[in-house]
């Protein structure tokens, strides 16, 4: 029986909804739909263990190709069952759950697995018509629900980890040893703050990872420092929202552009930033800037409305991004940051980025 999460379950939910709506709607950097950006569906594609499904209509009947059997299915089918999983998906209370009426009615046309197939980057392809060009284009998205708890967008890792220089510190062995043993519930903010009554601050040296690093001079030269600043500001501030860090950052302009006429320096950097780690750039690997097919967001709201966010309007995308995630404290012990070290004879200190979705 298929078990799974409120964001597994999402998967399902979308591939029902969509194909019973037979068309996507933008949505704006508010999470709110566009009603004059919608693309009509030609069909879906979704990668399943036992091969591709591709889903079409023949009028009020939805074509089912699998990679050896044929099924046609009402389209009235998906509405309703998408509303009662939508219903499921909302009561739940549980971790994890089995729905048996969803898993019989998607088991009919040989929807065997909650979840895309792994080792396919896209949870779901889909072929739309564009009436502005009069073209069929596939996209690809990956699916993101606020039904459940709050995604990722970059996981927290050692790749993940600043290194800064303590500037012309006067700290003792001792008071090294009390700074690191601070374990209160904002342990890095207060070992920050006892840095900083003892020192000049901190000075980004590098990133842990030199692949991570490469990147983002890839994406951008500056970028290494830009980031470097804004997760250094989130530590040492209140704010936590990825628009909040860079208005605040841009305010103060660490890296000293020329603000004279008002480019956005420090938001369009970032927004860059954000997207290309949204179409695949991930720290451990060289990013070559090749995107793969995964081109975007389906994002399942609280209410069950599924709005579209691709590279195709890179506008709206990129702003989502910016207003859509916020900086959090990952795990200090086990990504190994927060605390002072000692190497060629330098103070150092690690901080470590994670960047997540809100709810």
């Amino acid at each position: 029986m298929l078990r799974g999460n409120k964001g597994e379950w999402s998967e399902i939910y979308t591939l029902l909804k969509i194909i019973s709506d037979k068309k996507l709607f933008a949505g704006d950097r508010d999470l709110n739909k566009i009603e004059s950006v919608v693309f009509p569906i030609i069909h879906i594609l979704r990668d399943e263990f036992n091969g591709t499904n591709v889903y079409s209509y023949e009028t009020d009947i939805v074509l089912i190709k699998g990679s050896e059997e044929e099924f046609r299915i009402p389209l009235n089918a998906f509405k309703v069952n998408a509303a009662i999983l939508l219903a499921k998906l909302k009561e739940s209370t549980s971790s994890t759950f089995t729905i048996p009426e969803i898993e019989s009615f998607i088991n009919s046309f040989n929807c065997v697995s909650i979840k895309a197939k792994s080792s396919v980057k896209s949870d779901i392809r889909i072929v739309i018509h564009d009436q502005r060009t009069g073209t069929n284009p596939q996209l690809g998205f990956s699916i993101k629900s606020q039904l459940g708890g709050a995604s990722t967008l970059l996981n927290a890792g050692k790749t993940t980890n600043f290194i800064y220089r303590i500037k012309n510190s006067n700290l003792t062995d001792n008071q090294i040893e009390e700074i690191n043993a601070i374990s209160s519930r904002s342990k890095i903010k207060d070992r920050l703050e006892r840095i900083k009554k003892s020192s000049d601050g901190l000075e980004f040296v590098s990133t842990e990872s030199t692949v991570f690093g490469n990147n983002l001079v890839l994406i951008d030269s500056y970028l290494p420092n830009l980031i470097a600043e804004i997760v250094c500001n989130f530590y040492n501030s209140s704010f936590t929202k990825t628009i909040d860090l860079v208005n605040s950052t841009a305010r103060d302009n660490p890296l000293k552009f020329n603000t004279e006429s008002n480019h956005p320096y420090y938001s369009y950097k970032i927004k860059r930033f954000l997207t290309d780690i949204a179409l695949g750039m991930m720290p451990s690997k060289v990013w070559t800037g090749h995107l793969d097919t995964t081109g975007g967001y389906l994002i399942v709201k609280e209410d069950g409305e599924i709005l579209c966010y691709h590279i195709y309007n890179r506008n709206e995308f990129e702003d989502y991004l910016l207003l859509n995630t916020k900086l959090e404290t990952a795990s200090s012990s086990r990504h190994d940051f927060g605390k002072i070290y000692i190497k060629n004879d330098e103070l150092l200190f690690k901080l470590n980025l994670q960047i997540r979705f809100l709810k």
